[in-house]
């Protein structure tokens, strides 16, 4: 019988290499942290690397390595330079989080197409060329855990008083869907690849939301609340450890109970 305690083996992540994109700020920029404390080194990957200054300094402060890049998720020049100057400092990377997520609210019948595509390219394509290049490399060393943020918009719809953003929920739709496939495509080669899908969080992408509906997504919320900072934090890091050995095209919920409802 395995006991679970402060410092079991099955969720020691020290040592890992973890590459986050998104990781400027909102969840990313949490997760950073969480994984610095865990004793792992990270590869902090954003748009523009100037604003990756604030989480490269907190993870420095708790005494973690890390490179930080500038890379556009949806230009696979810049995903291939990425992964390549991760490799030349690490060697190999043990965990990819695909974070990096933009959105664009519009009624579904005045969805201007190139936003559309422009969401759609960020998280769903954005996704496959990170995971492409991160699991090529997974491959070749015969293993490691990559971990998708979807979300509860791609598994439920939403009333339009509520979120109206047609294009991010097929975009997390399609991530649900890359998750569970790649699983079944890479597990031979020991590449475990999850997702989870969080509900409500206070970020920067939610906050026009939570402006007008909070009462509403709360009442839908089985636990009443939106989530807290830090609360996402374990889900994804024991996605990232071995006591995830076993589990791989899994989507788990962080919600509050939302999708329970």
């Amino acid at each position: 019988m395995t006991t679970v305690s402060p410092g079991n083996p099955l969720f020691e992540l020290s040592g890992k290499i973890v590459l986050i994109t998104g990781a400027s700020r909102g969840l990313g920029h949490d997760l950073a942290l969480a994984f610095a404390e865990a004793g792992a080194s990270l590869i902090l990957a954003s748009r523009r690397q100037d604003r990756l200054q604030d989480a490269e300094h907190r993870v420095r402060t708790v005494g973690a390595e890390c490179l930080v890049h500038a890379c556009d998720v949806r230009v696979p020049g810049q995903v291939d330079t990425t992964v390549s100057a991760a490799l030349d400092r690490f060697g190999h990377i043990d965990v990819l989080v695909n974070n990096a997520g933009i959105a664009w609210g519009a009624p579904a019948e005045h969805m201007p197409i190139e936003k559309w595509r422009e969401v759609l390219d960020t998280n769903a394509t954005g996704t496959f060329l990170m995971s492409q290049a991160v699991g090529r490399d997974m491959i070749r060393i015969g293993g490691g855990s990559i971990i998708n943020i979807a979300s509860v918009a791609g598994l439920v719809g939403s009333p339009p008083e509520t979120v109206d953003a047609v294009g991010y929920s097929a975009s997390k739709g399609a991530v649900v869907s890359l998750t569970r496939d790649l699983a079944a495509k890479w597990a031979r080669h020991g590449v475990r690849v999850n997702a989870v899908a969080p509900g409500f969080f206070e970020t920067g992408l939610s906050a026009g939301v939570l402006a007008h509906a909070r009462t509403d997504i709360e009442h839908a919320t089985a636990l009443g609340r939106i989530g807290r900072p830090g609360e996402l934090n374990g889900p994804v890091l024991f996605l990232a450890s071995a006591a995830a050995r076993y589990v791989t095209g899994h989507v788990l919920c962080v919600d509050g109970g939302m999708t329970a409802l």
